[in-house]
């Protein structure tokens, strides 16, 4: 893990990008909290590195986009394993 919070910011948002991740799986990856990654991101990256902070956006923006797919596909898992 990063020795400062700003090599930390840029350390989740390069697996952000890099495994097209999610904010829940970011955090889950580094072992922090959801608020603290989306903080990093979206508030301390900006300051840092334009362009990692728009590389970042994309996907967070992407993935925004696909969240009621993958909750309907959980769901669907949720009561298929009940049958």
């Amino acid at each position: 893990m990063a020795s400062t919070i700003d090599e930390r910011a840029r350390e989740l948002a390069v697996y952000t990008i890099e495994n097209n991740a999610t904010v829940r799986t970011t955090a889950a990856h580094f072992g922090i909290s959801k608020s603290t990654v989306h903080k990093d991101l979206s508030q301390r990256l900006p300051m840092l590195d334009k362009r990692l902070y728009f590389q970042v956006r994309r996907v967070l923006e992407q993935n925004k986009a696909q969240r009621h797919i993958r909750g309907g596909n959980a769901t669907r898992q949720k009561y298929a394993d009940k049958l």
